[in-house]
């Protein structure tokens, strides 16, 4: 199913209107001679530790004809560097009673562990070791090569819908002007086929360098103990060359096409209708999330509301942004429900979307998509891991680290007619490409 941030409205309850938030939050900011960037948040509230290294690379840092090689990195990564053996990485965490994992997007990379606060220093070698040596083999690529093309075939080819919402959130944009969003995080088969072992070491290299990662500790420590560690694990690392920035040009309102992808998986059709809008950093960002939630996140959304509950034309419809570092979506789709075509569901979704823009939205649903937005923050951030995401989220796609503690606000003072003014400029006809998905028949039932 789509990366995309689908809010539910749980925390709709929340009748009174929310106050700014109050407080800092408390962390150390410093940088190695080798350019790692070092964030360290002490909270002695849970006797654990997070350990998050963010890597500043993703599918869209891609050249043409090498996509791939950011989401293979998420599993080369575990498979051993000079001083840990294949799967030990894995192996050595539970066993100090932590988890980890790694996750893959367009615009980053990241890795992390969270264990009990008296094996931090295993957490921090760990993610040293496989930065300064990992182990970038011949067995190792094609091993891991294969296991990104089956999941590929069992997540994408083989799941219904999956093609057209994993393959064609890249559509709106041109491989020529855009590439880095014009293909998806998974990458593409042909391309990891034709790849060579020293394809993927010089990937390595170049991304997975000290300059180019941010190591964020957060949890109970004591800070002086975890500079001395991570001085002595990552201070040696080479530091290496600095990437090219992602370039991405995209003009608004030169849309408003149809693709329709056939779907032998797909029992009804479905419509999705995306609209391309402005990175994270743009101001604009904070109302189209709020509309999102309003339009399409929950059950007493709008688009729930009217074609699931009321016209009973579709079986499940929904909205949602997916923001990144350069330009993002807001998407709207619709699964048909027996008997509804899709013409039917393209032309409700786009009603919804013009009567929103054209009458706005209502006080009670602001005050609803805020509140639901303010308990995310909330509760994203009681746990270790939560904050340590959050810093590494505010270190890579805002301005400034600080705004970890004002972005709400910024949420919390959208109105009405910022609703309105964002729908009007982005949510247009022209500035919309969707896609129709076709059930086909399995290939004995031609």
């Amino acid at each position: 199913m789509p990366r995309i941030v689908f809010a539910s409205l749980a925390a709709a309850a929340l009748a009174l209107a929310p106050a700014p938030l109050q407080g800092q939050t408390g962390y150390e900011l410093y940088t190695l001679p080798n350019g790692l960037r070092v964030i360290l948040a002490e909270d002695h509230s849970a006797a654990v530790v997070a350990v998050s290294v963010w890597y500043n690379v993703g599918s869209a840092n891609e050249r043409m004809g090498r996509s791939g090689f950011a989401h293979l990195f998420e599993h080369m990564m575990f498979q051993g560097s000079a001083n840990v053996g294949k799967g030990e990485h894995m192996q050595l965490i539970e066993r100090a009673g932590g988890d980890m994992n790694g996750t893959t997007n367009e615009d980053r990379t990241s890795y992390f562990e969270t264990v009990p606060s008296n094996r931090m220093n295993l957490a921090l070698w760990l993610e040293a070791d496989r930065m300064r040596s990992l182990a970038v083999t011949d067995e190792n690529f094609e091993n891991q090569r294969e296991t990104v093309k089956e999941e590929r075939r069992l997540g994408v080819d083989n799941q219904p819908y999956a093609k057209a919402f994993t393959d064609g959130l890249t559509q709106p944009f041109d491989s020529t002007s855009c590439f880095g969003y014009a293909h998806t995080v998974i990458g593409s088969m042909e391309d990891l086929g034709a790849a060579k072992t020293e394809d993927v070491q010089q990937f390595f290299d170049l991304y997975y360098a000290a300059n180019n990662a941010t190591l964020v500790v957060s949890g109970d420590f004591q800070p002086a103990s975890a500079r001395r560690l991570i001085e002595q694990y990552f201070g040696d690392i080479p530091r290496g060359n600095d990437p090219e920035p992602v370039s991405c040009a995209l003009t608004y309102g030169t849309f408003g096409k149809t693709a329709v992808v056939e779907d032998q998986l797909a029992n009804l059709p479905a419509v999705i209708v995306m609209y391309p809008i402005p990175s994270h950093r743009a101001a604009d960002t904070r109302p189209l999330a709020l509309l999102g939630t309003i339009l399409g996140g929950g059950e007493s959304s709008r688009l729930n509301v009217s074609m699931v509950r009321e016209a009973k034309t579709a079986l499940q419809a929904g909205a949602g942004t997916q923001s990144r570092r350069s330009n993002g979506l807001l998407l709207t789709f619709a699964i048909a429900n027996q008997g509804a075509d899709p013409d039917t569901l393209e032309s409700q979704l786009r009603a919804e979307v013009a009567k929103l823009a054209e009458q706005g939205v209502t006080e009670e649903e602001l005050r609803k998509a805020k509140n639901n937005y303010r308990s995310g923050q909330v509760f994203s951030r009681q746990t270790a891991f939560g904050m340590a995401e959050a810093l590494q989220h505010y270190a890579h796609f805002h301005d400034a680290i600080d705004e970890i503690d004002t972005d709400l606000n910024g949420y919390m003072a959208v109105t009405l007619d910022d609703i309105k003014r964002v729908a009007h400029t982005y949510l247009t006809r022209e500035n919309s490409h969707t896609i129709v998905v076709v059930p086909q028949p399995k290939g004995g039932d031609r």
